[in-house]
């Protein structure tokens, strides 16, 4: 929803220096992995620069413990998916709406539809197959999720922010080998993700 929003925004033709923009937000997504986690988990640390910029505009009296509380690693796991993916679904996104015949959008304004309605009654409908691509794309890419709770929380605090991948790498590496179970529950994921796809 995020990504669509956005692309509807850098789709307008009135807005200035929309390339740059582009850029910016797609940049995140051909970053490295590790890297990205790494500065993820400095701006987050206890006293890393979120924490600092919170404290001196008030919002909070104390810093928060964005890596080593359960809920605020959660929270902190989102907000890196949604910085890395949501260029990536923008792009499928302006690609869609870019493809659309513009005569379409001018009639419907000569017929006093509002920009609103254009979009819901227009642009969402001929987006329905990008939609569903980037629906399947992000959930399956969410089963396969491993780098970032791997390098920003390793899985914790108490296996808070464990995902599937990570959960089968340690069972593998980490605990007593079970390499049994391990494959069992990689049957399963791949299951899922041939029904989804």
């Amino acid at each position: 929803i995020l990504a669509l929003g956005i692309s509807a925004l850098l789709n307008d033709k009135k807005l200035k220096a929309r390339g740059f923009f582009r850029t910016a937000i797609f940049l995140p997504c051909v970053t490295s992995l590790v890297a990205y986690s790494i500065i993820f988990k400095s701006l987050f640390a206890t006293d890393g620069f979120i924490n600092v910029i919170l404290m001196q505009i008030n919002v909070i009296s104390e810093p928060i413990a964005w890596i080593t509380h359960p809920i605020w690693a959660k929270v902190l796991i989102i907000i890196a998916i949604t910085w890395r993916w949501t260029g990536y679904n923008m792009v499928f996104y302006l690609a869609g709406m870019q493809s659309i015949d513009d005569s379409i959008y001018e009639a419907a304004e000569i017929d006093g539809a509002s920009a609103f309605m254009r979009f819901k009654c227009i642009t969402l409908p001929l987006l329905k197959p990008i939609i569903l691509f980037t629906t399947i794309n992000s959930t399956i890419g969410t089963l396969q999720l491993f780098d970032e709770t791997a390098n920003i929380t390793l899985g914790g605090p108490a296996n808070a922010t464990i995902t599937i991948s990570q959960y089968i790498y340690n069972l593998l590496f980490k605990y007593s080998p079970n390499f049994g179970y391990a494959a069992a529950i990689s049957y399963v994921v791949v299951l899922i993700i041939v029904i989804l796809s």
